[in-house]
């Protein structure tokens, strides 16, 4: 039994360290929130520049989750680990230090890279050592540490902020508030790069590295002894088939695409339609524009992190016990009624001088619930599970290829939401929401009719069917 105990406890300590990865996908994706306004100001930034500005990571993303998978095959899954460290660590001090829109926009496609190199790495990494049966909890470990990194960066942007007077002010060693926001991302980025120090490489790459005794040690960690020589067999068999890995091995009649990838794909640019980043990336900008003050939102978007952590832990109980496609089809209707009501709130309520609408009163408070409730939807849902999905779904012949080309589409998906969002705010909220509300309800009929259920499968019994 304690032998039981301390296998689970290695094998939860392991993923949370891969996880840190998305700590850090978090942090940085969401730091820009508290910033953004006062960036533009300091920067005379008009909307498109700044929705570039802003998204510039995500490009960086785009380009990060391409290399991870042939970075993962050729060097393992540390290796990744440890260079995303590096590269979070240069984008903090460089964005914090930039001396224009420009620079900054470029120290942002750095840390994207890195963003994109650990958005892929992390899921591959607690797929491959987590037991089938607990792997869905584990995997989920990936979107608990990105909403846990968005609520931190939020919380110290408010803290920042406040002891400043304002993002625009000036704070510690004559340099903005808003330039402190990014530099201390520094400080996580180098504990993700020491921790990965510390921990085993990924059994599947080493039996592949033909190491299979040393496979076998790192299995005698996490798994019962008894079980190893039948996990390392299976290992073995599913890599005879292989090929070197390579982005030839997804075609297929599916428009060029092996039906599979097309579901990662699905599910990957689903998952930000539905506008879910336009809350953590400008939703101080968004309560300060319909009648908040900037401090009040702040502290709004920092509440708002907080239900997005505590609504993870729904989908880290929930996973394992009822399956990744209920999750995914009550997260799509919650999602589509919740934004249906922003939609209905925005595009009736008053405008002010700006054109923006102000909200007031009951509008204001159906406002906030509906937005919250929205991030309900979707941290028990489509956060975690579909990272669960492209860390699991796909067979071990294309699994790094296949997962880098879904987490790519992830991100140029929320590249295009977060670029467009200043745009469409100028045109009208109700025409945004609405957007969304639409995304969110083709989402429901797109799990209904393509994806399968993967709970309780080994990874080498995935055969590649959707």
């Amino acid at each position: 039994m304690e032998d039981s105990r301390s296998r689970t406890r290695t094998v939860i300590l392991v993923s949370v360290v891969a996880a840190l990865g998305g700590f850090l996908f978090g942090y940085d994706s969401a730091v820009i929130n508290g910033a953004v306004g006062a960036i533009a100001a300091h920067f005379a930034a008009g909307p498109t520049a700044l929705g570039l500005a802003v998204a510039a990571a995500l490009l960086g993303a785009a380009a990060g989750a391409l290399i991870a998978g042939r970075l993962a095959d050729r060097r393992g899954r540390l290796f990744p680990m440890r260079l995303a460290a590096g590269l979070f660590m240069i984008s903090a001090v460089g964005a914090g230090l930039s001396s224009s829109l420009l620079v900054l926009a470029l120290f942002r496609v750095v840390g994207g890279i890195a963003i994109g190199i650990a958005s892929v790495i992390a899921p591959t990494y607690i797929a491959e050592i987590a037991p089938a049966k607990d792997r869905g909890k584990l995997a989920s470990l990936q979107q608990l540490a990105i909403v846990t990194g968005i609520f931190l960066s939020l919380l110290i942007d408010y803290a920042i902020a406040a002891a400043a007077g304002s993002a625009e002010a000036m704070s510690w060693l004559g340099l903005e508030a808003w330039r402190w926001m990014l530099i201390v991302m520094i400080a996580p980025a180098a504990m993700y790069g020491l921790l990965s120090l510390d921990i085993p490489e990924s059994p599947r790459y080493l039996v592949a590295r033909g190491r299979s005794l040393d496979a076998s040690a790192v299995l005698k960690r996490v798994i019962d002894p008894a079980e190893i020589a039948a996990r390392v067999s299976q290992i073995v068999e599913s890599l005879r088939s292989e090929t070197a890995p390579s982005l030839k091995d997804l075609r297929g009649p599916a428009l060029g695409l092996q039906p599979i990838v097309w579901v990662g794909i699905g599910l990957s640019v689903f998952q930000q339609f539905v506008g879910i980043n336009v809350i953590f990336y400008y939703s101080s900008v968004l309560w300060h524009a319909v009648g908040f003050s900037e401090k009040n939102s702040l502290a709004i978007t920092v509440i708002t992190s907080v239900v997005n952590i505590g609504t993870t832990f729904i989908a880290i109980a929930l996973i394992d016990r009822v399956g990744r496609r209920p999750l995914l089809l009550v997260g799509s209707a919650g999602m589509a009624l919740t934004l249906g009501v922003l939609a209905i709130v925005f595009a009736s309520a008053p405008l002010n001088a700006a054109h923006q609408p102000q909200l007031s009163g009951t509008s204001g408070i159906v406002a906030l619930w509906a937005a919250n409730l929205f991030v309900v939807a979707f941290g028990m849902s489509w956060g975690p599970v579909v990272w669960v999905l492209l860390g699991e779904k796909f067979p071990n012949r294309i699994r790094a290829a296949a997962l880098a080309i879904a987490a790519c589409a992830q991100w140029l998906a929320n590249w295009v939401i977060t670029t467009t969002f200043p745009t469409l705010q100028s045109l009208g909220l109700g025409l945004a929401y609405g957007l969304y509300t639409a995304f969110a309800v083709l989402s429901f009929f797109f799990v209904w009719k393509f994806v399968s259920e993967t709970k309780g499968r080994e990874l080498e019994e995935m055969t590649g069917s959707v």
